[in-house]
Order: structure tokens, then sequence, then C-alpha cells
């Protein structure tokens, strides 16, 4: 990742690049994701950490390691761990491996999914879940394929199936106005939860932001967000209102 407003233009990068991805312009470096390797050499020698490594591989142990630092705090708050992502079941085997170490441990397992995996997944993790943390983006198949690339169908079968089993989970809904937002989606969306087995223990709504925006510029990408927005302060106390009255827990956030 590249932060342009932190480049002092010394090519250090430049210099030390074995694969001659990076340039120094008057419009800062730039790369070409095209030869770039991701080696980090870049980021290891740049003095002022324009350029960084956002992250890296870790075995199991490293995982556990870095868990087992911070059992105290959640010992003293009632918390414990989140996998998330991404997509936490894209990596079915090392996820159910750490929830069953945690379990071990004590330690309270959420997993934070989109539910958009293969029912067997989940099947899989079930009984070494405390906690699911769900995604719930838009109750109509064709709408959800337009903005989200897949629809919705694995996604809902995938929830019904986590309510029949009696498990903790949290529904969690992003409000987009002119995506998800209308009276038709609220209420399909409410009809959808009330009948299932088990309500959501909460349905979180999550105000539309575009905080990755600076993400994707170090990353050399556009982030495209032209007409998406959050709703306004009256819609999202409209909106919060109707699953109060129809008798869920909502509150505006996780």
């Amino acid at each position: 990742m590249y932060a342009k407003n932190k480049c002092i233009g010394c090519s250090s990068c430049v210099k030390i690049c074995p694969e001659n991805a990076l340039v120094l312009t008057a419009d800062g470096i730039q790369i070409d994701y095209t030869k770039c390797t991701i080696c980090g050499k870049c980021a290891i020698v740049c003095p002022t950490k324009a350029m960084e490594m956002s992250g890296r591989s870790y075995s199991e142990d490293e995982v556990m390691t870095a868990i087992l630092k911070e059992t105290a705090v959640m010992d003293s708050s009632g918390g414990g761990v989140t996998f998330s992502g991404g997509e936490p079941l894209a990596y079915p085997r090392e996820l159910k491996r750490l929830l069953l170490r945690c379990g071990e441990e004590g330690i309270h397992r959420a997993v934070d999914t989109s539910g958009y995996a293969k029912k067997s997944l989940i099947d899989d993790i079930l009984p070494h879940t405390d906690l699911f943390l769900y995604d719930l983006k838009h109750l109509d198949a064709d709408i959800h394929r337009k903005w989200v690339g897949v629809d919705n169908v694995i996604i809902l079968e995938n929830l019904r199936f986590i309510a029949e089993s009696e498990k903790a989970y949290h529904v969690r809904i992003p409000l987009i106005e002119g995506v998800n937002t209308t009276d038709k989606n609220i209420s399909a969306t409410i009809d959808f939860l009330k009948s299932l087995k088990k309500a959501p223990d909460r349905v979180g709504l999550l105000p539309y932001h575009n905080i990755a925006a600076n993400k994707y510029e170090k990353l050399g990408r556009v982030y495209d967000d032209e007409g998406l927005s959050a709703p306004s302060q009256e819609r999202q106390l409209e909106i919060i209102n109707i699953f109060t009255d129809n008798g869920f827990n909502a509150v505006i956030g996780g």
C-alpha cells in the first residue's frame, strides 16, 4: 500500500525493487501491479512508511498466541474472538481449527459472515461457534445480484438453517439510500426474519460510509461510490422504529 502524503521522494523503494515495478514521478510513486510480486522490500526500506505491507500470513500457532495474549481483556470485558475478513468461510479448514482451539481455551467465538457458502461449511462449524454475525443486504434476489454480484438464495437458506439450530446470531443490515432502504425491502426483510424459527438476538442497522476510500487510494484503485449515501437521520430513525415496533432488538451500529 502506498500513501502519497507520506512520500518524500527519496527513491529508496524504486532502487530496491527487484521487478522494476516502481517509478518516481512528479505525482509520486507509480506502481506497475502487473510486475509487483508483493515481496515487501520497498516497505522495509521506506523511511516514512509511505510504503507498507497491510498484512501477512500467520500460522495457526501464531494466531493462537496473539489470541491468548488478550484473554485477560476478554475475561474482564466478557468478550471473545471474532473471525471476520473478508469471508472466514473461504478458509473453512483453518477457521474450524481455530474455533476448536479457542473452544478448548474457553474463549467465546463469533463468526462474521456474508452467509454465501455451502451449507455443509456452516454445518461443520456450527457446533464450535457461539455467535454468528450475519450480513443481510437485500431480500430481492435480482437486486441483490445487481449490487453484490450473486443472488441471495443460499444466503437466506443458510440464515434459516442457523436460526433452526438455536445458535445465537445477530443480523446486520447496511443502510444504503436508493439500494435497500425502501419500505418494500424493509417490509420484506422483517417478514423474512419473522418467518425464522428463532429471531435474531439483535438487528444492527449500519448506515453507509466511504471509509474504504482511503484504502482504495493506497492500493492504486478507484473507489466508485457515485450515487451511494447513507439515509438521512430521519429515515434511519424511521427504519429502526419499524424494526422495534415489530418486536426486534434493533440498534444503529453493530
